[in-house]
C-alpha cells in the first residue's frame, strides 16, 4: 500500500509564492514519474509538472518560467515550487507518482491534494 500527502497550499495574493510538498510513503521499492496535477473550479484537470526518475522535467505552457519542479529521492518528496501566481493558478493540487512497490508491481498513486487560492 502507498500513501501520498500534499502540503504547502495556501492563500496567497496575486504576484506571490507557495511551495507544494508530497510525500510518498508505503512498500516503496522505486519511484519513477512524479508529477502536480491541479484542477480549478469548472476546468478538467491538467498536467502542471513532471519529473522523471533522471530528473527530467516537463512543464505545462501557463506555468513554464514561474513554477519549478523537483525531488528528493531519499525522502521520497517531490516540490513544486510557484512564483509569481496568477488569480488562474487557483486550483486543487494534486499529486501523483509511479511506484515500484517490492513485490515489483507498478502503482500509480494519488494524494488528495491542497488547495491553492490566489486572490487579491
Amino acid at each position: 500500500q502507498v500513501q501520498v500527502v500534499e502540503s504547502g497550499g495556501g492563500l496567497v495574493q496575486p504576484g506571490g509564492s507557495l511551495r507544494l510538498s508530497c510525500v510518498a510513503s508505503g512498500y516503496i521499492l522505486s519511484i519513477n514519474t512524479m508529477a502536480w496535477y491541479r484542477q480549478g473550479p469548472g476546468k478538467q484537470r491538467e498536467l502542471v509538472a513532471s519529473i522523471t526518475n533522471s530528473e527530467a522535467t516537463n512543464y505545462a505552457d501557463s506555468v513554464k518560467d514561474r513554477f519549478t519542479i523537483s525531488r528528493d529521492n531519499a525522502k521520497k518528496t517531490v516540490y513544486l515550487q510557484m512564483n509569481s501566481l496568477k488569480l488562474e493558478d487557483t486550483a486543487l493540487y494534486r499529486c501523483n507518482v509511479e511506484v515500484i512497490n517490492w513485490s515489483g508491481s507498478n502503482i500509480d498513486s494519488w494524494g488528495r491534494g491542497t488547495q491553492v487560492t490566489v486572490s487579491s
